[in-house]
């Protein structure tokens, strides 16, 4: 605790001019867990760059924090590149205005060309921006879907996706070696723009990006006029613009908002959790599309990466799961691009290996392929890039993940709830053209591949204490693995940190072809068990899939899974 203090003195002495900061520290003085949790780490730089809750310290966000971390990258981009440039935007979180303006500030000081969006912008567009504008990496203030007092810096490489995890660590060694307080360049704002060393981006490069999501409709024109209502929330986040832009364009009529999350506010008032994934989220849209009698509710989260969807079912509405959405997304893309004649030879899907099976299944019936990569957009934003160079971009055609994460065309290397919106809306309106809804269709899916159900376990490990936890249960786990779960056999165990996969019963083990990640996978005959520490979140996420020839069987299994998969991570060892 005496080192912790030191910082902590030290803050106090360098943070004197920045009012909010100190009086933030001079609040705690005496309070050792306090000083404590602020003090006792710095952020971690990873591939998903900073996150954390926003105040004064080495463990928060803050404005030394970010000029921090942009000023190791500014020393990774000038060793790496000649010229070296960066695309920087925002979301409406609390200070992303202020961080933006330091990122650009310390880049700028450093000689880095900067671009910069005046507006809040969605991650997808950075994205794109960064590929657009040829520039060397790309920063995003953003927190994602995390509540309000969170904030974060997400950064990318010149393909447009998440730093991969050697150039991160990289980054994280020369933020390592930098003063948080005296080692920074930084340049006025105003001067920098003023030499050109800050530009602003122009609204040709959104219409261009516009364009992009506009060439992935499968059927031009099928909204308008389709008697299709839909309410739609972007959770006062970026969307509001670009997904209400794009709906019109494609002849969405009836397009009804909800008021009270239409415009930006960081402190989402209405919405703790900003998160599509969660029915809280949707609470106003559903209050909304009651009213109006809308056929389809959607909601991105506040970087407008990620989108939600609710539909009529049994006189009110059923959230719709990400693997739901991406499952009817293949079916939708590939039956469509066969009808048209536009399905390439040798099609492929990409999804993340803890989302859904049935996807697999749908596009196996098309002749389509199914690539599985490890959780995080950048593992697809860069098998896309290969794909490209290969000069086999257009076998692409769908690629998501089972936390509302959907990508469509190849103008951005994450996720894109732009685009995503687009084809739900055309998706809803063409199957309505037909007769069905969503729901009708999935179910056909069922009843054609079998019954997947789905869940998603998040424990939370808040704090110091949390942090020191986390990778203890992950350690129990791989010492003492559960020889079964819930009454089924585990018949096959996948260490996806040590590399390999041991077949229970011939105790034989084969090699994982995918980069190291500290996750534990649990398979039976039907279905399986997942364990993953979140990236960007002091969490551990447990992904439970059952397969049944219906409904009822396949939900009761795993009720019970995950029932049992609670008591096991709540104490940490395996069960009787």
């Amino acid at each position: 605790m005496d080192d912790i203090n030191k910082i902590y003195a030290l803050w106090l002495e360098k943070t004197r001019d920045d009012t909010a900061l100190y009086d933030e520290l001079a609040a705690i003085q005496g309070v050792d867990s306090e000083i404590s949790d602020r003090f006792y780490r710095s952020l971690e730089f990873g591939t998903a760059g900073l996150r954390g809750v926003i105040g004064a310290g080495t463990n928060r966000m803050n404005v030394y924090t970010v000029a921090q971390a942009t000023q190791g990258l500014s020393d990774y981009l000038l060793e790496h590149f000649p010229r070296p440039s960066a695309a920087i935007a925002c979301d409406s979180r609390i200070n992303s205005d202020l961080f933006t303006r330091e990122t650009a500030r310390v880049l700028a000081a450093n000689g880095i060309k900067v671009f910069l969006f005046d507006h809040i912008a969605p991650t997808p567009l950075l994205s794109f921006a960064v590929r657009e504008l040829g520039c060397s990496s790309g920063v995003i203030i953003t927190a994602s879907h995390n509540p309000s007092q969170y904030n974060g810096y997400k950064c990318y490489d010149p393909r447009g996706y998440q730093m991969t995890d050697e150039a991160a660590l990289a980054v994280y060694e020369r933020i390592s070696r930098t003063d948080i307080f005296d080692g920074v360049k930084r340049v006025d704002f105003a001067e920098a723009c003023g030499k050109g060393l800050i530009e602003t981006v122009g609204a040709q490069l959104e219409e261009k990006f516009y364009q992009a999501v506009l060439s992935q409709q499968r059927n031009p024109g099928i909204c308008k006029g389709s008697g299709l209502k839909v309410v739609y929330t972007p959770l006062n986040g970026t969307g509001n613009l670009p997904v209400r832009a794009i709906l019109g364009r494609i002849g969405l009529d009836a397009l009804a908002v909800v008021p009270e999350q239409e415009q930006p506010d960081g402190l989402f008032p209405t919405c703790p959790y900003p998160n599509p994934e969660i029915r809280q989220a949707f609470e106003l849209a559903l209050a909304l599309g009651r009213k109006t009698g809308a056929d389809l509710l959607l909601a991105t989260d506040p970087d407008c990466d990620r989108v939600g969807i609710a539909v009529p079912e049994d006189g009110d509405y059923r959230l719709m799961t990400g693997n739901e959405i991406g499952a009817l997304l293949t079916e939708y893309i590939l039956s469509c691009d066969r009808s048209n004649g536009t399905l390439p030879g040798r099609p492929l899907i990409i999804k993340s290996f803890v989302s859904t099976g049935l996807a697999a299944a749908v596009a196996a019936k098309y002749g389509c392929e199914t690539v599985n990569l490890l959780t995080g957009f950048k593992y697809i934003g860069e098998y896309i890039t290969e794909l490209e160079n290969k000069g086999e971009a257009g076998r692409f055609r769908l690629a998501f993940e089972e936390s509302y994460g959907y990508l469509a065309g190849t103008h951005a290397r994450d996720k894109d709830g732009v685009v995503a919106s687009m084809l739900i809306c055309e998706m809803a309106a063409y199957y309505r053209s037909r007769g069905k809804t969503l729901l009708q269709v999935l179910d056909g899916l069922y009843r054609e591949h079998g019954y997947y159900c789905h869940s998603v376990l998040n424990f939370t490990f808040e704090g110091e204490a949390g942090m020191r936890r986390m990778p203890a249960i992950m350690h129990n786990l791989r010492e003492n693995p559960p020889a079964a779960i819930a009454g089924l056999h585990v018949e096959r165990i996948s260490d996806y940190l040590a590399g390999y996969a041991l077949d229970c019963a011939a105790n034989t083990r084969t090699p994982i072809e995918l980069p190291a990640s500290n996750v534990m996978a649990f398979d039976f005959a039907a279905g399986g068990v997942i364990v993953r520490p979140s990236g960007t979140e002091p969490k551990i996420k447990v992904y439970v899939t059952a397969v049944a020839p219906d409904g009822e069987a396949a939900c009761a299994q795993s009720g019970d899974i995950a029932a049992y998969m609670k008591r096991l991570i709540e104490i940490g060892e395996p069960l009787p």
